[in-house]
């Protein structure tokens, strides 16, 4: 194999990133399969909330606001709106959805294969 291709060959195996989401998985959480899931799971949490969050000022409401047409209290709202609250049930989700004139959506997707492991 010439030098150019042996050199080309190893920058495609350590690919270098700036992306510093992908930084801190590789170096942070690496092959820890019980931090990716706590991981996971506060991505998720912090999605649904600023979904919750992002919607709700689209349509110019209060906290306040939001509650009493989803029919509840501001501090519900205020709950689903941080991003370390762990208990959105879909059922909210949908009040709050309709409340704002939209619609959940939910997708269940294969997970990534773990180039870890092979």
């Amino acid at each position: 194999m010439s030098k150019t291709r042996t050199n080309t060959a190893r920058k495609s195996k350590s690919r270098k990133t700036s992306d510093v989401l992908e930084i801190n998985d590789k170096n942070l959480v690496g092959d820890d399969a019980e931090l990716r899931e706590m991981v996971e799971a506060a991505t998720l949490n912090a999605h649904v909330a600023s979904s919750i969050y992002e919607a709700r000022k689209a349509a110019k409401l209060t906290q306040a606001g939001l509650a009493d047409l989803v029919g509840t209290r501001q501090s519900v709202i205020s709950q689903l709106e941080d991003s370390d609250y762990e208990g959105h049930s879909l059922s909210m989700l949908r009040r709050i959805a309709h409340a704002l004139h939209r619609r959940v959506e939910l997708r269940l997707v294969p997970e990534e294969a773990e180039a870890s492991h092979g």
